[in-house]
């Protein structure tokens, strides 16, 4: 059974930072790309930051200030989020995706930017 499940979500303060983590079971972790998506109230779900056997990629709103990363050995997979801005504020969900016919999501985390 696959299962994603992400840690890491609060409340921060503008400008603060939180690491995101999502630890995979049940599937061959090194060969999934790995993304973070996260889908504020009202909007559609958007890809954050992807880590793929072609590259790292990132939303523009995000670049500079994110940063994703994976740990094959721990089956885990990061985000790092700096400088963070109330538009920010979300659920944060994570994505394993391998060959589009195996595509796996997290139950979601939250993550509210607020003074």
């Amino acid at each position: 059974q696959v299962q994603l499940v992400e840690s890491g979500g609060g409340l921060v303060q503008p400008g603060g930072s939180l690491r995101l983590s999502c630890a995979a079971s049940g599937i061959i972790f090194s060969l999934y790309d790995m993304g973070w998506y996260r889908q504020a109230p009202g909007k559609q779900r958007e890809l954050v930051a992807a880590i793929t056997s072609g590259g790292i990629n990132y939303a523009e709103s995000v670049k500079g200030r994110f940063t994703i990363s994976r740990n094959n050995a721990k089956t885990t997979v990061y985000l790092q989020m700096d400088s963070l801005k109330h538009e920010d504020t979300a659920v944060y969900y994570c994505n394993a995706r391998f060959r589009q016919r195996h595509d796996y999501w997290g139950q979601g985390t939250q993550v509210t930017v607020s003074s």
